[in-house]
């Protein structure tokens, strides 16, 4: 059997059911490895921590395209990544931001 390989069938659907991330744990990753000034994290499956939205806010992505903000992130979150089954990020500089919460305001 393979190192981290789940030992038992009860064993395999509790893991298939909670990967452990919680989207406190994402969101103080993403602070910290990407400098984030907001992270607005969205649990989408019900709890057992599967599937996140996420908004983030963070001047590296200053002068990134869309696919190099997402790798940028996917590159911090490898591991939580590695143990949920959905992942959507949505990327803003901090200019960007403030642009989106003024139009949003109107």
């Amino acid at each position: 059997m393979s190192v981290g390989a789940a030992e038992t069938d009860t064993q395999a659907a509790t893991t298939a059911n909670t990967s452990g991330i919680t989207a406190t744990s994402i969101q103080e990753a993403l602070k910290e490895k990407l400098q984030a000034q907001h992270v607005d994290i969205e649990d989408m499956s019900g709890g057992c921590g599967q599937a996140f939205n996420a908004m983030i806010v963070s001047s590296q992505f200053e002068k990134k395209t869309t696919l190099a903000r997402h790798r940028l992130v996917n590159s911090a979150l490898k591991a939580e990544i590695a143990a949920i089954h959905a992942w959507t990020p949505k990327c803003f500089t901090p200019e960007e931001w403030q642009k989106k919460q003024s139009g949003a305001a109107t």
